[in-house]
């Protein structure tokens, strides 16, 4: 396992196949400069960076919690933060879905403005962004390429539009627009039952937690 990438845990995941469950953590070396953070299956944790092993390891052991919780509480991820330099980002749940055949039955149409918080926000953490909306701007849907090259996407509904079925709507419309062969990832804050309920309904199979470390703020 430890000779492993992100990129290929990543892929194993998206299709079922998830490490052992049996408490340890495995390290790995960041995709990117960009990219370093936590990924937490059932009982198992992947630690992406460039630092030391050792460190995280005994770092983690010295974490005063539930050893299988240790890699996500504030303890590891604010010592994890000092050492790199870098700031936490939210906790979130981590979802997968298949690609679909076809059109979008959502009629869609590119943006070019890049001036979203949610555009903002995903230039920071992605490449090769796209920007799709829907009926006169009450959705917007965000494609690109993030941790470890994998195709993410996000969603918003504006406030008008809510309450409809647009979210789920959205979600399934990302399902579409990805190269055939790849999967569509997307993080939801757990607080955010609506968003976590657009994305099941939308087919989005729940993957794991995950956290990533940022360098500074905008």
């Amino acid at each position: 396992m430890a000779a492993r990438g992100l990129r290929e845990i990543l892929a194993d995941a998206g299709g079922g196949v998830f490490p052992p469950s049996d408490g340890s953590v495995t390290v790995v070396p960041q995709p990117s400069p960009r990219e370093a953070g936590v990924l937490s299956f059932s009982a198992h944790a992947v630690v992406f960076t460039d630092e030391d092993p050792d460190w995280v390891r005994a770092t983690l052991a010295a974490t005063p919690s539930d050893p299988l919780a240790a890699p996500l509480c504030p303890p590891f991820l604010s010592a994890f933060a000092r050492r790199t330099g870098r700031e936490n980002g939210n906790i979130d749940l981590l979802t997968v879905a298949d690609r679909l055949p076809g059109e979008p039955a959502l009629p869609l149409a590119p943006v070019a403005d890049l001036e979203h918080p949610r555009v903002v926000r995903a230039l920071r953490y992605r490449e090769d962004v796209r920007v799709f909306e829907a009926e006169g701007g009450s959705g917007v849907l965000v494609l690109g390429r993030g941790v470890a090259g994998r195709w993410e996407c996000s969603i918003e509904v504006g406030p008008a539009a809510r309450g409809r079925g647009l979210g789920r709507a959205l979600a399934l419309a990302a399902r579409h627009l990805v190269p055939e062969g790849d999967l569509v990832w997307s993080q939801q804050a757990p607080g955010n039952a609506t968003s976590v309920r657009a994305f099941q309904a939308a087919g989005y199979r729940p993957v794991g937690a995950e956290t990533l470390l940022v360098v500074g703020r905008p």
